[in-house]
């Protein structure tokens, strides 16, 4: 079946009505070095809302002939839109949801560009790092100071069988009815069924500003679309800035299955749960699924123990198919977070005091000799080793739905990761298993491994 596209003009509805010249400018610059090239891509992402497609590359040839146009009249801002997907629009007008999202891409990709420039892009110290995320979060008008904590962050796949994505829905729903609120990474599966089920409950409840958050960032919105239900959307510089305002913004967090990148969430909080400096800080961490996940849950509790021992076990709580006894240990988790940040003045609306180490916090560049280069081996603190698996994955899905990584799998062949033989071992188990139960890619059929181990 042929995709329909439409030609529009699309002005803001309240928010982000005046811009300067100069970043008229800088966002219509189409150079290498300009800032075009991504606010498209961006903009593509949203306008091409519940597709069942997960490769940036994908999309981006789907809608070659889109482009975007920026004016500025007398009235305000206004986005010209060209070969836009006609799925975004009814009756030849824009859904309203699609355009809030389309200014708040507007809005960060504006901000972000200003702040790395006042900042300097050689962010080494931790604390400009996290001064960064709290500005982009404020500048986005996410933070709600006096608020008694009760967002609760749900990470899992967007490649979710049906029974796994209902059971989403569930969880979401008892957390609705406690009158919890959600973030996720904005897409499909794992990441839409909370907020899905949550507006039910929150219905019932008459929860009166309902809170569905999705935080994404530019590498990776084209292949995870954000899902229709999202009514704050966060656009963040890079993933490891994406994973910083999870855990800043967030008070606890939830994990469905998933693949490699919900292995590279996992793996990124223990990375940070482990740091001695974190032990009296109350951070609830829930893993959970239907009945059918256990085996799933298995390998990923094995896989930590054995590269990362026992103390990272400790670090989180599995529950199976009980949604209700889910949310209530989340309730009780955030009740320790409120009297936790009350004891000692820290806000609700930011955790400051987690630390995050610079080895979480530095952005990766999943390149063939990075990759050669992680330092897989047991000889080390285990937050690093976390650090370093973290890496591994987050250059998997890379290789697997980002742009620049599936070039460079197809210009220079899978990445090759070596190291200890434990770890390896580990590791193939785990990402043969993600195979095995189709969790690379939605379209599973088609899936070729962008990875290579160094095995015995």
């Amino acid at each position: 079946m042929s995709q329909a596209f439409v030609n529009a003009s699309v002005k803001p509805l309240e928010s982000l009505d005046m811009l300067s010249p100069h970043e008229v400018e800088r966002l219509q610059d189409r150079s290498d070095s300009g800032v075009y090239p991504l606010f498209r891509q961006c903009v593509l992402a949203v306008l091409n809302c519940g597709s069942d497609m997960d490769s940036t590359r994908e999309v981006l040839e789907l809608f070659k002939d889109f482009d975007v146009r920026i004016t500025v009249k007398h009235q305000g801002v206004q986005l010209e839109l060209e070969n836009a997907p006609a799925s975004a629009f009814v009756d030849g007008e824009i859904i309203q949801g699609i355009r809030e999202h389309l200014f708040s891409v507007l809005r960060d990709l504006i901000y972000v560009v200003d702040e790395l420039d006042e900042i300097g892009q050689g962010l080494t110290q931790t604390d400009q790092i996290t001064n960064l995320v709290f500005h982009i979060l404020r500048h986005a008008d996410a933070l709600a100071p006096h608020v008694r904590p009760n967002i609760v962050v749900c990470w899992g796949g967007h490649s979710i069988n049906r029974h796994e994505y209902s059971y989403t829905k569930k969880v979401g729903y008892e957390l609705g009815l406690r009158g919890l609120n959600i973030c996720t990474g904005c897409g499909p599966g794992a990441m839409k069924g909370p907020m899905k089920g949550a507006m039910i409950s929150h219905a019932k409840q008459r929860v009166q500003v309902p809170r569905y958050i999705g935080v994404t960032e530019p590498g990776i919105i084209a292949a995870e679309s954000p899902n229709p239900i999202v009514s704050e959307l966060i656009i963040m510089p890079d993933i490891e800035k994406r994973l910083e305002a999870f855990v800043r913004l967030g008070h606890g967090i939830i994990v469905f299955p998933g693949g490699a990148g919900t292995a590279e969430e996992i793996l990124y909080m223990l990375g940070i749960l482990l740091r001695e400096e974190n032990d009296t800080i109350p951070f609830p961490f829930i893993f959970t699924g239907p009945d059918g996940s256990e085996a799933y849950f298995e390998q990923i509790d094995r896989f930590i123990g054995a590269t990362l021992g026992p103390r990272a076990q400790s670090k989180y709580e599995v529950i199976v198919n009980d949604p209700a006894r889910v949310s209530k240990r989340m309730y009780e988790g955030l009740s320790a977070v409120t009297a936790y940040r009350k004891s000692v003045g820290e806000a609700y609306h930011y955790n400051w005091q987690l630390h995050i180490p610079e080895e979480l916090q530095h952005p990766f560049e999943p390149t063939h000799e990075n990759m050669a280069g992680l330092n897989l081996h047991m000889d080390q603190p285990d937050y690093l080793l976390a650090s370093e698996l973290r890496r591994a994955l987050s250059g998997i899905v890379a290789g697997n739905v980002k742009e620049p990584g599936v070039r460079a799998i197809e210009q220079y062949g899978p990445f090759q990761l070596d190291g200890d033989n434990v770890i390896m071992r580990e590791l193939n188990t785990l990402l043969e298993g993600f195979i095995e139960q189709r969790r690379m890619k939605i379209d599973y059929s088609a899936y070729v491994p962008c990875f290579e181990l160094a095995c015995d």
